[in-house]
């Protein structure tokens, strides 16, 4: 049988453990939510209408690499990075069939992103949802 001590001590542990998870997705939410201030400043700047229900989406499902600066920039110049994100999102995420339209979608996008140098991975992904009209996916 446990002391008093003993059982206010568990349920004081307890406690801090939920406390230190409730504060760490705060702050990890906080940081998506900053991210995703950003990337829609920078749409917005290119003239895009942002869905910011979906980019907070499309943000998410990056994972950590959206938090990781060489991660969470896309290389529209570099043709295995292209085809990297034809493969690993397109086909694999969005569930595509590999077709000359993921080519076509990956040159729109790259087009869009005419004259900004670092192209954020959340937005580039996103522009790709919006342009595939593939919105259901994050449904």
């Amino acid at each position: 049988m446990l002391g008093a001590k003993a059982i206010i001590l568990y349920i004081t542990k307890i406690h801090y453990f939920r406390i230190s998870l409730q504060l760490i997705k705060q702050i990890t939410m906080s940081k998506l939510i900053e991210l995703c201030d950003k990337y829609e400043a920078t749409g917005k700047k290119l003239g895009w209408k942002i869905d910011r229900k979906l980019l907070e989406k499309v943000a998410k499902g990056c994972g950590p690499s959206i938090y990781r600066k060489d991660a969470s920039l896309v290389a529209a110049s570099d043709k295995k990075e292209l085809a990297r994100v034809k493969t690993n999102f397109l086909i694999k995420k969005l569930g595509m069939k590999d077709t000359p339209k993921l080519d076509e979608a990956l040159a729109t996008v790259c087009a869009d992103f005419k004259g900004v140098r670092q192209k954020p991975r959340a937005l580039f992904y996103y522009r790709l949802v919006v342009n595939l009209r593939k919105k259901a996916v994050y449904n």
